[in-house]
Order: structure tokens, then sequence, then C-alpha cells
């Protein structure tokens, strides 16, 4: 099995684009959204092609390859306009004989994780920065932004297959690989 992990899309139809191309390359079962899907947020600026009804309607489109967890930015109004669910802070995935939790990071984060156990695997964005890092047995991913990266990183995703998570850009290439050990 195979997931794509990618978060803060933030409004962007020009980096939804990008996204949706990416994931019709990799076929992965399922797109697991981090959080900050349509509004930029006040601390952001506006990224670009800003379009959250364009993102919407993109995102609809493979509404049922698409897990999503609620981020900062995220309202009750946007469920009005997804075709998935958008609203719970977490969501559980078990893949490969592991759990993944997937949250936003605004609430749940590596500072202060859910109740986990050694081989567990925390994926959150919030910080648009990508990180992989292991303590006491718990991994912690975060795939930085689609739309709007932060600290010079660059705007990508994580693809999870066969126990190694990857970090892409957005034009597919690779720039950080991790084992997934349990």
């Amino acid at each position: 099995m195979k997931l794509m992990l990618a978060s803060d899309i933030h409004g962007s139809a020009f980096y939804c684009s990008e996204l949706i191309k990416r994931f019709e390359i990799e076929k992965p079962q399922k797109l697991v959204l981090l959080g900050d899907i349509l509004y930029h947020g006040p601390r952001n600026a506006l990224p670009k092609e800003y379009n959250p009804k364009a993102v919407a309607e993109m995102l609809n489109s493979i509404s049922e390859s698409i897990i999503c967890v609620r981020g900062n930015c995220d309202s009750e109004v946007d469920s009005m306009v997804l075709d998935f669910p958008v609203q719970s802070d977490t969501a559980a995935l078990f893949f490969d004989g592991r759990t993944i939790y997937c949250t936003h990071g605004h609430i749940y984060s590596k500072q202060n994780p859910l109740p986990m156990h050694p081989g567990d695997i925390m994926a959150s964005g919030h910080t648009h920065v990508p990180m992989f890092s292991t303590e006491k047995g718990i991994t912690f991913i975060n795939p930085g932004s689609v739309s709007i990266p932060k600290e010079e990183s660059l705007h990508g995703y994580i693809i999870i297959e066969d126990g190694t998570a990857v970090w892409k850009d957005m034009s597919g290439q690779s720039y950080m690989e991790k084992r997934l050990t349990v």
C-alpha cells in the first residue's frame, strides 16, 4: 500500500493543481491532507493563485481518495464546499501493521503528542517545515507545506510505502528518505 501525505495548501489553486498532478503520477491509495486546506490564514501572505473555490473543486474531484484532518485555518463552513470530512482533529490509520496518527499540529504535536506506543507514527503539518524525528520509539513526520514552505524548505509532500517515508518536492524529486523502523 502507498500513502501520500500533504499539508497546508492554504487555498493555492496553483499548488493544489501541482499536488493533484503528483497524486495522479504517484498513484497512492489515499491522499492524507493534514489540514489548512482552503484559507490562507491571517499570518500568511496570499499564496500563488489564491482561489479556495477552485481548490475545493479540484479536491472534490478525488474526494473518494482523501482522508483529511482539520487545521487551525479550517472552519465548519469549509465542510459545506468539500465532499470529504474535514472537521476531525485527528485520524488514526492502520497501515502496514503500524498506526499512523494524523493531526494538523496546532493541538497535538511532537511537544504535545497523542497517547502513542513505540512503533507508532504521528504525522502533522502546521509548521510548514519538513521534519523527521524519533523519540522513545515514536516517529514524528511533517511533509512541510504544499504552498507556503518556511525556513527555506521546498513545496512538497511525503510518500509512505514499504516502510519508508520519502519527502519530495512538487516536481517529484526526492530530497529526504527515512526508514520507518519499528
